[in-house]
């Protein structure tokens, strides 16, 4: 058996980064790193965390994302996949140079030699969709209660507080937040913006004061949600990244739920536009609302029909988990002088 060891934040040891349920983003699926661990077996190579490998002679090591590197001579590979807002160590290219292969949607690293474009992955399998009349939901929002530290003009956590904000004040009846976090205000990380967080923060911990009216709490399986909503606003972190499209618009049309999207500027090279309502064609949330008002059920039905075609395309198999383990496999067994 050949051995690799494999990096995660938060998942460094007991080979957590395998375990059904993730231990360090709680409602996140793990097929992507199980089903990498299957395909790496098949190939008689066992992949696992540092501690479960140790005395063993290791081929390489995989890291999901960058972090600080020790220099061992084992080959090493980066998969790349968060946002280099988030993780700036992503979008470094000298750091990038360190390793044998680096798999990635950023465009930007495409001209190094080591870099092996990859799609976000998702587990595309869904069921029939529930109709629009099943869905007793309007829209919804899903996703954790987060900021940035610094000042970004492609910030769009704070346009999913706009949009929340929005439906409060004029359709409060017509709008649900899921996700971690809203039982608390917006996370602030300068002196003015602890101090205007923190008279509120107690009202909530003391007084059951909900900073967000429409937080209808946290959901362990987004489809719970998602087949009950006619609409999802689905708000990438930042926008204008190429190729950055995540599990936020996948997670809604696997669940035939029609999403409002903005993120990649490139979306429609991949989603068809038929597929999904693009934010970038409104002024407002309000303008929005008024369009998911307005479309006709043959509509909604067309939205849907579409989606499963796309679904089923070769297109959509290049974000699938199968096609992200194959190509990482497969690169590693080359750099090993193996045969895929």
């Amino acid at each position: 058996m050949i051995y690799g060891n494999v990096f995660a934040e938060g998942r460094d040891s007991n080979n957590a980064l395998f375990s059904v349920e993730d231990t360090a983003h709680r409602y996140n699926p793990t097929d992507t790193p199980r089903l990498l661990r299957e395909t790496f077996l098949a190939h008689g190579i066992e992949l696992n965390t540092p501690d479960v490998n140790q005395g063993r002679k290791i081929a390489f090591e995989l890291y999901f994302d960058g972090r600080e590197l020790v220099e061992n001579g084992i080959p090493k590979y980066l998969l790349a996949l968060e946002s280099p807002y988030i993780n700036t160590l992503n979008g470094n290219r000298e750091y990038c140079r360190k390793f044998s292969k680096v798999f990635t949607w950023n465009s930007a690293l495409y001209n190094l030699p080591n870099v092996v474009k990859v799609l976000f992955p998702h587990k595309l399998v869904f069921d029939t969709f529930p109709s629009f009349a099943e869905r007793d939901i309007f829209s919804c929002l899903i996703s954790a209660n987060k900021a940035f530290r610094e000042v970004l003009s492609s910030d769009l956590y704070l346009e999913r507080l706009r949009t929340i904000r929005w439906y409060e004040k004029y359709a409060p009846d017509k709008f649900e937040l899921y996700g971690m976090g809203w039982s608390k205000p917006t996370p602030a990380f300068d002196v003015l913006g602890k101090a205007k967080r923190a008279l509120p923060s107690l009202r909530a911990k003391l007084f059951g004061y909900k900073p967000f009216p429409g937080y209808q709490g946290e959901v362990r399986d987004k489809r719970d949600v998602l087949r009950r909503s006619k609409f999802s606003y689905c708000y990438e972190n930042s926008r204008d990244l190429p190729n950055w499209i995540t599990e936020k618009i996948f997670d809604s049309l696997l669940s035939g739920c029609v999403p409002v999207y903005w993120g990649a500027n490139n979306v429609q090279e991949y989603i068809p536009e038929d597929c999904f309502v693009d934010r970038r064609d409104f002024k407002n949330t309000a303008s929005v609302h008024d369009f998911l008002l307005r479309i006709p059920l043959k509509d909604y039905e067309d939205y849907q029909s579409k989606t499963i075609q796309f679904l089923k395309s070769s297109i959509a198999r290049k974000f699938s988990t199968e096609h992200f383990s194959e190509t990482i496999v497969g690169q590693v067994l080359q750099g090993m002088g193996k045969k895929y």
